[in-house]
């Protein structure tokens, strides 16, 4: 009973040091993140992720799987589940001159999940949207012998804290919803500083805050053959939600240059209120499992970005996108006595059409990854931690744009309680 309370407070504590942290400004250095809203998270739980992000034809009774609500119905009946995962990266962008290394660290999610009556299931949770970070520099020859120095910074996201509830209809169908609420900052700041003492820089800074509620909706359907082949089907659907902003633009003139600048007048100052529409998806899956050995799964998603809009229309940057993903798990014999026996091997690839239209050239995305999982054993056999590692590559060095390419590197934890049981004393 003790060990118990011990690990009721784990969790409690795991959970609010990742939500402050959740709270801290992103760190991200790609110039691809200034438009819209910055780039999509696109997160999945710790063991999924190493799968390619699938996540919409499976399920699991020890795993969260919030990419589809439906699949919390897999939930033990007696059993509550908490995980959490954190994430470096390590990022270089290349253009055709220049090259530029960043490294940055941060939660990635942290979720709950329980069983509320027989054909009844809840999640809640708490994970990155978007992410918005970049520094641009640019400088020009002015008439006069005038040199003119332009910075561009963008720095924020936007965080999603979700509600979802799953529903068994009958043998091997569920259905689910997630109900989430959107909310966080963008900042964009444009300067402009000129050589000499006279004349006055000057800055513009935009503000948009961001909150609302969006809904998505998932069904699944699992069919087993022979007690050891399963069969998996899943669709999601995201609306397509229209979120209140809030939004302030301050226009000023300034002395000095970084931590010595001061203010000297105020230009302009005002304030607005205005909607931003996201895109509305939907995607697809299908999985194939033997036994608890091998696991292979596959998804496509497709995602209405040529409708997005925030504040004021879409002005031509954004197109639909179409994401492929697919992974696979295997493990050498989950009910051995050996250790080693019980680890996970898990691998996956992912391709995005991309969003995003720049130069009259698409900014695709590609990753591979691969991913280890180990249980618990000092914990209990339902419990585990997995890594992940994923390189990928983003962009172009065609038409004067610019590459990237990325590492990362997750450490995520599952952990796995009884409930609802008494003890007795005989």
């Amino acid at each position: 009973m003790l060990k118990a309370k011990y690990r009721i407070i784990l969790f409690a504590v795991l959970a609010i040091v990742c939500c402050i942290c959740a709270q801290a400004q992103n760190e991200i250095s790609t110039p691809y993140s200034k438009y819209g809203y910055g780039l999509p998270s696109n997160v999945t739980s710790g063991a999924y992720d190493a799968m390619g992000k699938v996540g919409y034809a499976v399920q699991h009774p020890h795993l969260i799987n919030f990419k589809n609500p439906a699949s919390y119905v897999a939930f033990d009946s007696l059993s509550f589940i908490a995980d959490a995962a954190f994430s470096i990266y390590s990022s270089t962008l290349k253009t055709s001159e220049v090259t530029q290394q960043a490294t940055f660290a941060r939660p990635a999610y942290i979720t709950i999940g329980l069983p509320v009556t027989r054909h009844w299931r809840t999640s809640a949770g708490i994970l990155p949207f978007s992410n918005l970070g970049y520094n641009i520099a640019d400088s020009k020859a002015l008439p006069n012998n005038i040199n003119a120095t332009y910075n561009y910074k963008g720095s924020g996201g936007l965080l999603q804290l979700y509600w979802g509830n799953a529903f068994k209809i009958c043998k091997g169908l569920s259905i689910g919803v997630n109900l989430s609420y959107l909310f966080g900052r963008l900042n964009y700041t444009k300067t402009a500083e000129f050589d000499g003492s006279y004349f006055f820089h000057s800055m513009v800074d935009n503000t948009t805050h961001v909150d609302g509620l969006y809904l998505s909706g998932g069904i699944q359907y699992f069919a087993t053959v022979k007690g050891i082949h399963t069969i998996g089907l899943g669709v999601v659907y995201e609306n397509s939600a229209f979120i209140k902003t809030r939004s302030q633009l301050l226009t000023y003139n300034y002395e000095g240059t970084g931590t010595s600048a001061s203010l000297n007048d105020t230009v302009d100052f005002k304030e607005s209120k205005g909607t931003m529409q996201t895109p509305q998806s939907i995607g697809g899956g299908f999985s194939y499992q033997y036994r608890d050995k091998w696991l292979v799964t596959a998804d496509v998603t497709w995602q209405d970005w040529s409708h997005y809009y925030l504040n004021s229309k879409n002005n031509g940057t954004f197109q639909d996108a179409i994401i492929v993903s697919a992974g696979l798990q295997f493990v050498p014999n989950s009910a051995s006595t050996n250790y080693f026996n019980k680890i996970r091997f898990r691998a996956g690839f992912r391709y995005c059409t991309g969003q995003i239209y720049v130069n009259e050239h698409t900014i695709n995305d590609f990753s591979v990854s691969i991913g280890l999982g180990f249980p618990l054993k000092m914990y209990n056999n339902n419990s585990s931690m997995g890594i992940l590692f994923e390189y990928g590559q983003m962009g172009t060095l065609q038409n004067e744009l610019l590459k990237e390419n990325y590492f990362r590197f997750s450490l995520h934890f599952t952990l796995q309680e009884k409930w609802y049981q008494r003890v007795k004393l005989e």
